[in-house]
């Protein structure tokens, strides 16, 4: 029996016993309490019935109708669902096979068939290293494992005590001197006797994640050994992937990272097609500037794309799992510098100031969660309080559904975070970036000192496709992701559906820290938080 089932579901926790939830990202204007500091703790000790509790007084236990093993289809073939992209969603329990058939579970990412593993580094915000480890298969569960945190104080101690039992992990503490940042970045490195895989993705490291919720993963290609004696230049990519990705990691100072940078150097990393973009805490000025956070976007849209016939009013989606303060209107960062880099296309200095681009913005309504496949518990894990959410009711003018029946996964709730630019008839992208970055200014970055300096908190990555780097003036928009009679080629599979629908008028979007007790959830439980 799981912790979850094991505890009476009336049974009100104290606060100093309340495990928390792992949250997604920071809010950077408002000081966490001491409770909300537990909240980082791993999901997967969670007394779910002490938020979600049922009305009956009583645990159910809900039969899911369809299982999800990681292992059974063919490698080979999931691989090819995933050119030329190598964009995957992760499986989801409790939905129709058809649905997992193209996607990716963590054991189907670590497994042999993807390499014979050396050692790996594991870049996350939340870690349940016992789980972690179980993911890895038993030949390769004794290799040199690097867990790359942002961790401080309390729950640091914590993470060192479970990792002290497993010999081959090493931990490096991410330096996080700027308040309310946190290490947001979610990625792999997988070292094989063949080669190396970079893997960068949107779930934590707990099981939790890899469940019944939306993700997104890029997988890189498999990078071979460049050979003895290679040109310093060789092995670079026309995205520059290499050099950036290594100016990522120094970024961190950390002689851990230092080892594999050396290693990405050694490695041929030519094939790949996506662009890098990175966020780092600190304050960045002149050439700096256009280096992290919405100003790199900015520049690689510029430098990369042109405007065609009309593109400049094609309207962009923001779709994220939490929300940071934006301020008391859309002037002061959304709909000015941040959108400003979302519409950029090409070097035209056209001025769109007076023409507003449409913005529409995606995130979980209270019935989207409700209806969920993990009902009010999935909340958790979209934490956009109400003390951020009162100061800002102009935003959610901008919110539209999560609705994805495209990828079948409507009911799993979206922990990916995605940004892109459509045509008005929904078939075209001008672009689409995968990446850890929730909608805030500490992940992105926000202007100061009149615009000469950009201040970013947090620690960030995504990846960024653009046509150009796939022959093409733009992507189609695949209708069906998972179908297989519908032609491929340079049609995109954003993983949810367009148009996406705008919040009814007794739509709201999801607060986690207040109650909800009108309605029951998919497993008949309210919300309750401490």
């Amino acid at each position: 029996m799981s912790k979850q089932e094991s505890i009476p579901a009336k049974k009100i926790k104290t606060e100093s016993e309340v495990s928390g939830w792992c949250l997604s990202s920071s809010d950077e204007e408002s000081k966490p309490t001491q409770s909300e500091q537990k909240k980082k703790i791993k999901t997967d000790t969670i007394d779910a019935p002490v938020r979600a509790q049922n009305i009956q007084g009583h645990t159910e236990v809900t039969q899911v109708k369809y299982k999800t093993p990681s292992d059974s289809q063919d490698i080979w073939d999931l691989l090819q669902a995933g050119e030329p992209f190598r964009f995957y969603l992760t499986k989801v329990t409790g939905i129709k096979p058809k649905y997992n058939s193209g996607a990716l579970h963590i054991k189907d990412i670590l497994s042999p068939l993807f390499g014979t593993l050396v050692s790996s580094a594991q870049f996350n915000y939340c870690f349940d290293i016992e789980w972690l480890v179980k993911q890895y298969p038993e030949e390769f569960r004794n290799k040199p494992l690097l867990i790359v945190h942002g961790e401080k104080r309390e729950s640091k101690t914590k993470l060192h005590e479970d990792a002290h039992p497993y010999e081959h992990i090493r931990l490096c503490q991410a330096k996080l001197d700027i308040a309310y940042g946190t290490h947001h970045t979610k990625m792999m490195l997988l070292l094989y006797t063949e080669g190396l895989r970079v893997v960068i993705h949107t779930s934590n490291l707990i099981r939790e994640d890899w469940y019944q919720k939306t993700q997104g993963i890029w997988l890189s290609p498999l990078y071979p050994r460049l050979p003895e004696g290679a040109s310093v230049s060789a092995g670079e990519s026309s995205t520059n992937f290499r050099s950036d990705l290594i100016a990522y990691l120094a970024s961190y100072n950390s002689p851990s990272l230092r080892e594999w940078m050396d290693i990405i150097k050694q490695h041929d990393l030519s094939e790949t097609r996506v662009y890098l973009i990175g966020s780092t805490p600190g304050r960045f000025q002149g050439k700096d500037k256009d280096k992290w956070g919405h100003f790199r976007l900015r520049k690689l849209l510029r430098e990369n794309t042109s405007a065609g016939p009309d593109q400049e009013m094609w309207p962009v989606i923001g779709q994220f799992s939490s929300i940071g303060s934006m301020g008391v209107d859309k002037t002061k960062w959304l709909c000015s510098e941040f959108t400003e880099s979302l519409k950029t296309l090409g070097k035209s200095i056209k001025s769109l100031q007076k023409s507003e681009i449409p913005l529409r913005l995606i995130y979980p309504s209270v019935d989207n969660v409700r209806t969920s496949l993990e009902g009010y518990p999935a909340g958790g894990s979209l934490p956009y309080s109400i003390q951020t959410a009162q100061k800002q009711p102009w935003l959610h003018s901008y919110f539209h559904k999560w609705k994805a029946e495209t990828s079948g996964r409507s009911q799993a709730i979206p922990h990916i975070k995605t940004y892109m630019r459509f045509s008005p008839d929904f078939q075209n992208l001008a672009w689409f970036l995968v990446t850890s970055a929730n909608l805030s200014k500490a992940a992105w970055g926000s202007l100061e000192k009149n615009g000469a300096q950009l201040f970013i908190r947090s620690y960030e990555l995504g990846v960024l496709f653009l046509p150009s780097a796939f022959d093409t003036n733009t992507f189609n928009v695949k209708v069906n992701i998972y179908s297989h009679n519908e032609p491929s080629g340079n049609a995109f599979p954003v993983p949810y559906d367009l148009p996406p629908e705008h919040y009814g008028s007794k739509d709201r979007p999801w607060v986690w820290n207040i109650p909800y007790v009108n309605a029951p959830d998919t497993h008949g439980n309210i919300w309750c938080p401490p």
